[in-house]
């Protein structure tokens, strides 16, 4: 695992680029899938909400059958053992006793969250930098990275860390930072101490290797964020789109009216017809998007979607879920690159809430719902198709995740066919 410039892999060169500072190229083809890099993290800080939860070294969940212990110190860390407390050590005792004074104090508690994350993690990497015992990744890149870099550039080289797309932690990766300009065409998997980056496409030979600084999601405040988090204004294609657009239209107040929006959606992204695989992937493009559904941009409409799939799909109203989900996907289709791995998670729920609505005609509680026949087949396409962007992005966080899900729901759905 490469901690300096001096160790990339073959096949990544670093080169000049006409804006930024460098880019990273890729010197041969590299197919969906492949690990481009694996890069290791300097310092790594659990959310408060997943203190407790997990080991404060290795991230592991105690959900998996491990018992925390808590550091005595400073009543504030955790740890699965022994082993993960003795080699966190070497850091955590810079600041264990001073912790609990710090966190109450009134300078840290006026700051904003994203403010006390970033004042936690200089925390963290002052007390990396300064450790008796240097490692070798952290010799490494200290060699590469001035401490006057690491610092100005905390915030870019601030990447979150997830389980199942879930963020869990917050860590400073130096060299993926140095190397990667933003698009949307990899994503960064974060696992324990490492960031593995996968490539969700072929990258041809040649071809700037980028990765999403942001969710690409964030339609209306993506700018912002990179201007005043990483000082740079985007000119990716996608960013360029927007930017060409101007003040997105504001939504309709009326439920009518938003439904109304809804379908013009589904039917502009999602041929009309039976759903099959070739439907569903045969859906339009950001630029194609014509003017009268332009306020399906605002990050609002993406929200209240989202809320609307999960609250009905929980409340056992299949049928409601699964058009809502269908316009998720829609917006989906529109803002996220190919395999993106929120497409694949959105599929998964979209398969087992089609599941759930064959157990209920099963129990005879469903009135007026599609048949049976039509849910089998719904919930085998989003299967299926979910499968071919999780199997890309790969094995990710802790065990019995979404691959996980999807073997089971094959099992289901291979016992129904006749």
């Amino acid at each position: 695992m490469p901690s300096s410039l001096d160790e990339l892999p073959a096949h990544v060169r670093l080169e000049t680029h006409a804006t930024a500072r460098d880019k990273a190229v890729a010197t041969s083809n590299i197919s969906p899938g492949s690990v481009v890099l694996e890069v290791p993290s300097m310092v790594v800080l659990l959310l408060s909400s997943s203190k407790g939860h997990r080991c404060d070294f290795c991230l592991c969940s105690r959900a998996s059958e491990i018992r925390l212990a808590r550091c005595a110190g400073c009543a504030s860390y955790w740890y699965c053992g022994p082993q993960c407390q003795t080699l966190h050590w070497g850091l955590h005792k810079k600041f264990c006793k001073r912790l609990a004074s710090f966190t109450a104090s009134a300078d840290f508690q006026c700051l904003e969250a994203h403010e006390q994350l970033d004042a936690l993690l200089h925390t963290h990497l002052i007390a990396e930098i300064s450790s008796n015992t240097p490692s070798d990744v952290r010799a490494k890149q200290l060699s590469t990275f001035t401490l006057e870099a690491l610092f100005t550039r905390s915030g870019n080289n601030n990447f979150a860390i997830h389980s199942h797309l879930t963020t869990i932690a917050h860590g400073i990766f130096p060299l993926a930072s140095r190397l990667f300009n933003h698009s949307v065409y990899v994503i960064c998997r974060g696992q324990p101490v490492r960031m593995e980056i996968v490539a969700l496409r072929e990258i041809k030979a040649m071809e700037e290797i980028c990765i999403p600084y942001v969710d690409p999601a964030l339609i209306e405040s993506r700018q912002q964020i990179f201007e005043l988090t990483y000082g740079f204004s985007c000119t990716c294609p996608t960013c360029n789109f927007i930017n060409t657009l101007g003040a997105i239209p504001s939504l309709p107040i009326s439920e009518a009216a938003l439904k109304e929006l809804d379908n013009a959606l589904q039917t502009f992204c999602i041929p009309p017809g039976d759903i099959d695989n070739q439907t569903l992937l045969a859906g339009s493009t950001l630029p194609d998007l014509p003017e009268n559904l332009h306020p399906v941009l605002r990050e609002s409409y993406l929200s209240r979607l989202t809320d609307a799939f999960s609250r009905s799909s929980h409340e056992g109203s299949y049928d409601v879920a699964l058009d809502v989900g269908l316009t998720v996907l829609a917006v989906y289709f529109l803002i996220y690159p190919e395999n993106y791995p929120q497409i694949g998670m959105h599929l998964l729920e979209m398969a087992k809430t089609a599941w759930n609505a064959v157990i209920t005609i099963d129990h005879g509680n469903a009135q007026g719902a599609p048949t049976k026949t039509s849910l089998l087949k719904r919930a085998r396409v989003y299967r299926d198709l979910a499968s071919n962007i999780l199997e890309v992005f790969g094995l990710e966080g802790d065990p019995a995740g979404p691959l996980e899900e999807l073997a089971v729901l094959k099992k289901l759905l291979l016992e129904e066919e006749p």
